[in-house]
């Protein structure tokens, strides 16, 4: 399956923020030849190529093959922080939200794993600038989970100790479903949200 035809879990177009279509497809292109070979490995004329375009093209909308990783980094961090903002600050108690933040979170990993390879693992080939936008996303999402956690602990909804560590490993458990999750596997990006977020209200100590 390709970038282009993964699960958009609600997004009716995806990467439909990124425009002309030139640029679109480059940056499909992009994503694809990043989680197969890894930024490092893959050349401008790499991506070109699998956009059906010369590498001269690829210059006219991205400077740099970072700046294409840049902004599909970009792009990415905020999808996922728009998931789980939406679930942090909905209605319903804190084990309802954050089942749902939970659930959300890992259907997008899963429906959308080969951009999320990208998004969540290529984080070190950016520059210092460009990374610091992201790491800065990153605490974002951090807090609107550990948000979550510390409103169960404050209604006496969760038994959790150390809320940042708790906070960490709930958001490497929901991230790693990039890295192993497969269309033709047993499970649907929506049973395994399910699964995921029955496990995570289990290590938070909902009743």
């Amino acid at each position: 399956m390709s970038t282009a035809q993964e699960t958009a879990d609600g997004e009716t177009e995806p990467w439909g923020e990124v425009t002309p279509d030139a640029a679109r497809r480059l940056l499909v292109a992009a994503v694809e030849a990043f989680a197969e070979r890894g930024y490092h490995a893959t050349t401008t004329r790499d991506i070109a190529g699998r956009a059906g375009m010369s590498p001269a093209a690829l210059y006219i909308h991205f400077r740099t093959k970072e700046e294409l990783l840049h902004r599909i980094s970009r792009i990415g961090h905020d999808k996922a922080l728009g998931i789980l903002r939406t679930a942090a600050r909905g209605e319903g108690s804190a084990t309802e939200r954050l089942a749902d933040a939970v659930s959300s979170f890992v259907r997008w990993h899963a429906g959308r794993r080969t951009t999320a390879r990208v998004v969540q693992y290529e984080l070190d080939a950016l520059g210092p600038e460009a990374r610091a936008e992201i790491v800065a996303l990153r605490r974002q999402v951090d807090a609107e989970v550990r948000g979550i956690v510390e409103d169960g602990v404050a209604s006496g909804e969760f038994d959790v100790r150390d809320v940042p560590g708790t906070t960490l490993a709930i958001l490497s458990l929901c991230v790693d479903v990039a890295r192993w999750f497969n269309v033709d596997g047993p499970r649907t990006p929506e049973e395994v949200g399910e699964l995921y977020a029955d496990l995570v209200l289990r290590m938070v100590g909902a009743g």
